[in-house]
Formats: structure tokens, sequence, C-alpha cells
């Protein structure tokens, strides 16, 4: 798997030791990825592109984390969101599927939930769930009205989940996305940074499915501009657009190991749209930009009793705002880089962003 700056993609920040959310120790990613079929679409048999996304803040334990969310557009989902934002904590894993799927691995997630060992009937924290669970949508390479996620593939992503490099590109819920009129995906990154003395992580997981070609800018150059063809053809159509130019959506979940509570933590959540925005992404009216951020610091926060916290001044956040900016426009392009190019229903095709000719407009633009 080439990752963007293997490539020689030049980008902003230090990153952790695996340029990935699992760099936030105790976050764990794990994914199922579903590939099978060819040909004309036949609803509940496919071709199937498609599959689930887990990702664990602090590894399978029942321990909630401080989070926060914020929407740049509204048109996707996040289940779990609002009492999110009325608790202030993350209860469980972050799951992204396709839009379609969202119910499946919703009860599936529960049922994990139900199994675990830290699942309590008696306890008011563990007994009762409501799932984060977002999508994008894979219609175009997918046949997402057949429902091919099935609990067995929830339980799978969450099973698998562990720390370590993140598999990217055309795997997990991100296997049948489109990015800026190239194939999309997974994509992870993570920054370092020093934040009153202390060195904090950063990191970020994106699903890809968001853009318009002529927008798509990587590391300053214009890209979509310079590399105008290779559109998304129907079947044997190839003009035609599979989706149009800049619909889709992107979910955004950033992680960090830094004390933030939640109201810094949605904070956070808010720059994400300035990493988009560098990427040429402009939360299009049919694009769902959801994003989830979370903290691991302050283990036990949601106990029972006088809790003691530990917090950073909003004075001196800002470096962790940059490294979410830094981040996120890196996982995005690492989701293009390493995404290959895919068929799908009806012959629907989907072109990988061609590494050589992307290395020629950055060298074009002194990048």
């Amino acid at each position: 798997m080439m990752r963007a700056r293997e490539l020689g993609v030049p980008f902003e920040g230090e990153t952790g030791a695996n340029n990935a959310i699992t760099d936030v120790e105790g976050t764990l990613v794990g994914q199922t990825t579903l590939i099978s079929g060819e040909g004309p679409l036949v609803v509940g048999q496919g071709p199937v592109r498609t599959g689930v996304t887990a990702i664990l803040p602090r590894g399978p334990e029942g321990d909630p984390v401080f989070a926060g969310w914020y929407a740049l557009n509204g048109c996707g989902e996040m289940t779990g969101t609002t009492w999110v934002e009325e608790s202030g904590f993350l209860q469980g894993p972050v799951m992204i599927t396709n839009t379609h799927s969202v119910g499946a691995v919703h009860e599936a997630v529960i049922a994990w939930i139900i199994e675990q060992p830290f699942f309590d009937p008696e306890n008011p924290l563990t007994r009762w769930s409501l799932p984060v669970v977002a999508e994008t949508y894979d219609g175009g390479l997918n046949d997402v009205n057949g429902f091919h996620v099935k609990s067995r593939d929830v339980y799978a992503a969450l099973d698998s989940a562990k720390a370590g490099p993140v598999a990217e590109g055309n795997v997990g819920g991100g296997t049948g996305m489109v990015c800026h009129g190239f194939k999309g995906g997974t994509g992870s990154a993570s920054r370092r940074v020093l934040v009153a003395g202390e060195l904090y992580t950063v990191g970020v997981l994106v699903q890809t499915n968001h853009g318009a070609r002529a927008n798509l800018t990587i590391a300053g150059a214009p890209v979509g501009r310079e590399i105008s063809d290779l559109r998304p053809v129907r079947g044997d159509q190839p003009a035609e657009e599979v989706a149009t130019d800049g619909s889709g959506s992107i979910i955004v979940v950033v992680a960090t190991d830094a004390p933030l509570l939640p109201h810094q933590l949605k904070r956070v959540a808010s720059r994400v749209p300035i990493g988009i925005g560098k990427v040429g992404g402009l939360g299009e009216n049919s694009s769902g930009d959801i994003f989830i951020a979370y903290s691991t610091a302050n283990l036990g926060a949601a106990g029972e009793g006088l809790r003691q916290l530990t917090m950073l001044p909003n004075q001196v956040i800002s470096p962790l705002f940059a490294a979410t900016v830094q981040a996120t426009e890196e996982a995005i392009v690492n989701a293009m880089v390493a995404a290959e190019t895919m068929e799908g229903i009806n012959g629907n095709t989907v072109f990988a962003l061609p590494h050589d000719r992307l290395l020629e407009v950055l060298r074009k633009y002194g990048r």
C-alpha cells in the first residue's frame, strides 16, 4: 500500500510512528471489506463493494471518553451525537459504513457490547447503548439496497481491531467510495505537537466520498484542473459521471491523548473543515460532512462520585487545532493515493489517482 509521503507529497508537521489514528495510545481500528460479484446490478445479490470500519477509543473497554462533534453540512448521518452533545461522552466505538447499512451496524454494535466483559445490566453506565454510527453513500459502485453488511461483518471489524498501521483506500466502510472524482475510501494520519511543555498526539481517520474534481488541490497544486480526464464512468458510456460532481460525504474521526474537555473537543472537530478545504472540499449541498473528536485522557471520568480531571487551558490548544488540520489534509490524500481503480455495479468504474501524473503536477508547481 502506497502512502502520500512515501510517494513524495510534501506535508507540514511531525507524524507519529504509524502516521495513523492508532498513534493515539489505546485507539484500535478494525475493518471488514466486502467485495464480490461483477456485471449487472441484481439487488440483493450484488455486485458488492462495501464494508464497515470500527474505531475503538480505548480498545475493548467500557470506559467512556470525553468527546465533541461538529457538522459542516448535514446531508448525512452520525447516530448517537445527540447524547454525545448532551453528556460530553462517547460511550463505545465509532463505526463507519454505507448509508443504507447504518441500522444493521447500529443493532450489531449493541449486540456486541452486550457480550463484552465490561457490560453490566445493573450498571447505569453500561446497561444501555446509543452507538455512534456514521455513513457515506457507495451506491455508484455497490448494491447499496442489497443490505450486504451483516452482524457478522460488524463483529469481525470490532474483534479484529488493533493498533499499528491502518489499511487505507478500498477497505472497510470506504470500499466503494469516490473522492474528487477519483477512487476514494479510508485514510488516516497523525501529528505530534508540543503543548504547554508536553508532547501530545492527534490522530485522524477519514472516510472520503466527497469533492468536485476541479477543486482537488494537493500540497497547494491544482491537481484536479491538471488531471481533468479519468472521470468516473457508467458502464460503457465514458464521459458520464457515476455521481454528481461534488456530491457525497466525508466522515472524520479525530483522536487525541491531550486532556481536553467536551467543549474543547467540539472546537477541535470544528477545525476539520479547514483540512478538508485545503484539499478542495467545500461542504457542497448534498455532501454530509460530519466529524467527531475524542480524548483518551482522564481515565474513569465517567465514574460515580467526585471526579478529578486534568485539562489544558484554551489559551494553549491552538497547536492541536493545527495538528487536526494537517492530519485531516494528509488522511484524505492518503485515502486517494492508496485507493485502486474499482469496477462495480453495471460496469461502473472509478479510476485511481495516477501516481505518476500526480508527481508531474507537483513538480510543475514546485511542490
